[in-house]
């Protein structure tokens, strides 16, 4: 692959009860060292379903604020926070406040692909816990509309 350089607003986005995403490699070959994606996320709307995987992940606040659930603890994010999500460790992000959160998530691909999706209370009371521990992310997103179709960029994705 070789380089490429493309603004957020002329890149396909995908919005759903997970929010209002862009992934960076949706419609070119897929990054194979490097995940990196913009969400957008109302309050109450969570980013993903609470999970812990064999990747480092971060995630950067750019807008807003938001609720990290992170080994079964709440954690009150606002912009400019960051969060340095170590491999195996339990986590989700829920947005927060009075509008509209922006979330930078990055993470790494090199290694196994495992994951698993624990119960966890304070992920249920936020909408992001499962019933029941699966390793299998159908199950885990069953009652989420995923994926979906690209849909128009709007600028209240970038502006709150």
């Amino acid at each position: 692959m070789s380089f490429w350089v493309r603004n957020v607003r002329e890149m396909p986005w995908r919005a759903n009860e997970l929010g209002a995403t862009v992934d960076f490699d949706y419609d070119v070959e897929r990054f194979e060292e490097l995940g990196i994606n913009l969400t957008v996320l109302e309050p109450g709307q969570p980013m993903t379903m609470y999970h812990q995987e064999r990747y480092q992940e971060g995630f950067l606040l750019l807008r807003g604020e938001a609720l990290l659930i992170v080994e079964g603890e709440e954690v009150p994010m606002k912009q400019w926070d960051y969060f340095h999500c170590p491999p195996d460790v339990a986590h989700a992000i829920v947005g927060a406040g009075e509008g509209t959160c922006l979330v930078l998530a990055v993470g790494n691909r090199i290694g196994p692909d495992v994951i698993l999706y624990p119960r966890n209370e304070t992920a249920l009371m936020h909408g992001a816990g499962v019933e029941a521990d699966t390793p299998s992310p159908k199950e885990a997103y069953a009652k989420f509309t995923r994926p979906t179709p690209p849909t128009d960029f709007r600028e209240e994705f970038l502006t709150g």
